[in-house]
């Protein structure tokens, strides 16, 4: 068993198999270990979260080991119900898993209906369940180079796992087949049709189309309206923590300080909803008397009047609000007093843009009525941090791990003295990075899917890494040689196409060692 550092509250638990790794997560969760608040399973490993205050270092990694159940402890019951899915046998990688595992199509299909599969945890997106069976014919490889778009209800493999792909969405895995049946459903309680502990099997044939169920979202005649805009604008605040049992990241603005500065102003307590506006232009009109406040990226113009810097503003009705595109940094937080009426979804109004949880972006004509809640006082306004252009070089500090010891030491020494380009293809997802030598690694061995965490910094085959923002996939399949810290994930949010990376390390990686006394 392995402790391998993410980050100052969070670090990787490794352990030999997936049987392992569950009877730790069941013996965990039957005796809690103070402090931990979230727990992500994966193949094997657990991606350990800890509290406010509560570090994750050796002293809890030694309380985390002092609970692992003794060898060949199977995994608790986790369910009795079997849910059976009917499948369409024609995936674009059929013939090539057929010949993987040394079959015909008809005999994969035949396999793939007689095995019982049991989801083990649930990752990469909402209702996306990792399920194992008996057959060990089915621990087929991944494609050697991902696709960009798997249709939703596709049926894959790769490394022992079946999967369903519950919306559109990139990904490496085998595709067999698909099913109309939607894995997510806000409609459902809980939303996630297969969790940990369903049992499935698979019949051949179509299923019945159940469209699958959205919060309704008010449609108001009067409030704020979008008159125009170039990029889609999102309603984002803290986020949603602890939603992994169901695959959901926290997602959230990706400019917290800039978000809760915005809120300050107005009167609003500080994680209330704003608007999350990229680049710009946009112009919005007041159908109403309001107060707003714009802090990050961009600078408030009212009646050619440029508003001071997080500064509260008020519009009449009529009166139109100008946001230029910034000339530093990328994203701005607008706020309104009283808040925006909007409706929740598992807890947050942020929109999750990988995912599909949350509030639908807002485009040209969209209308946001405005809340009425109780507000403070307004708040002066605040230092607003120097943000970065295109063409600059930011410092990012990181924490290396978990998996730095995949690579040399000579690419690890690479990886942080080259200057990474920011690409236009980076989004809140990640941002996609391209420097003139890719890194590389000795092997091109698979990673079994692991939690990641938000600042993860992925390495892909094509060498180039991934710098995982908020809304990220919870769980990834390709190793992460570092972690941004997190008081650099605003500024991170806040770097625009164009400028350079270079990232920093205040330590080299070290498995943390939970034998060494506190």
């Amino acid at each position: 068993m392995r402790f391998l550092p993410i980050g100052p509250r969070s670090f990787l638990a490794e352990l030999a198999d997936l049987d392992e790794t569950l009877a730790l997560f069941d013996a965990l969760n039957a005796d809690p270990v103070p402090g931990v608040i979230e727990i992500i399973p994966a193949a094997q490993t657990l991606m350990i979260r800890t509290a406010p205050g509560v570090a994750a270092d050796a002293a809890l990694a030694g309380r985390i080991a002092a609970r692992k159940p003794a060898p060949g402890t199977a995994p608790a019951a986790r369910a009795t119900e079997t849910v059976e899915l009917p499948v369409i046998y024609d995936g674009e990688d059929l013939a090539d898993v057929a010949r993987l595992m040394g079959l015909t199509v008809p005999e994969v299909v035949a396999a793939h209906q007689a095995a019982t599969w049991q989801v083990a945890f649930c990752g990469f997106a909402p209702g996306f369940a990792y399920m194992t069976c008996e057959d060990a014919r089915f621990d087929l490889p991944r494609r050697p180079s991902p696709r960009t778009r798997i249709p939703a209800g596709s049926v894959a493999l790769a490394g022992r796992f079946c999967g369903i792909y519950p919306q559109e969405t990139p990904g490496g895995w085998q595709l067999i087949g698909r099913t109309e049946v939607p894995m997510w459903d806000l409609g459902r309680d809980p939303p996630a049709l297969l969790r940990p502990g369903v049992r499935c099997r698979f019949v051949q044939g179509g299923g019945k189309v159940h469209p699958s169920a959205s919060i309704p979202q008010a449609q108001p005649d009067q409030g704020l309206r979008i008159v125009s805009t170039v990029f889609p604008l999102v309603f984002q605040d803290d986020g949603r923590p602890g939603q992994g049992g169901q695959g959901v990241s926290a997602s959230g603005a990706l400019d917290m300080g800039a978000l809760h500065r915005a809120n300050r102003a107005v009167g609003n307590p500080s994680g209330d909803p704003a608007l999350e506006i990229t680049l710009g232009p946009v112009r919005l009109r007041a159908d109403r008397p309001m107060v707003l406040a714009l802090t990050g990226a961009g600078t408030a113009q009212v009646a050619g009047q440029t508003v001071a810097p997080g500064a509260a503003f008020a519009l009449d009705a009529g009166d139109e609000l100008r946001i230029d595109p910034p000339q530093a940094g990328m994203r701005s937080y607008l706020a309104l007093r009283g808040g925006y009426d909007v409706a929740p979804v598992l807890g947050s109004a942020a929109t999750d843009t990988l995912a599909f949880v949350g509030p639908d972006a807002l485009k040209s004509g969209a209308v946001l009525a405005p809340a009425n809640r109780p507000a403070t006082a307004v708040g002066a306004p605040e230092d607003q941090p120097a943000l970065p252009k295109p063409g600059d070089l930011v410092e990012l500090p990181v924490t290396l791990g978990p998996r730095t010891d995949w690579f040399t030491p000579q690419m690890v020494q690479h990886f942080l003295t080259q200057e990474w380009l920011v690409t236009p293809q980076s989004s809140r997802v990640g941002i996609r990075l391209s420097g003139e030598q890719p890194m590389t690694r000795p092997d091109a061995n698979e990673l079994p899917s692991e939690g990641t965490e938000t600042g993860a910094i992925q390495i892909p085959h094509s060498g180039q890494p991934v710098l995982f923002l908020a809304d990220h996939p919870l769980t990834g399949g390709y190793p992460v040689i570092a972690t941004l810290l997190p008081r650099a994930l605003d500024l991170a949010g806040q770097i625009p196409p164009g400028a350079r990376i270079r990232f920093t390390a205040a330590a080299p990686f070290a498995i943390i060692d939970q034998t060494r006394p506190a």
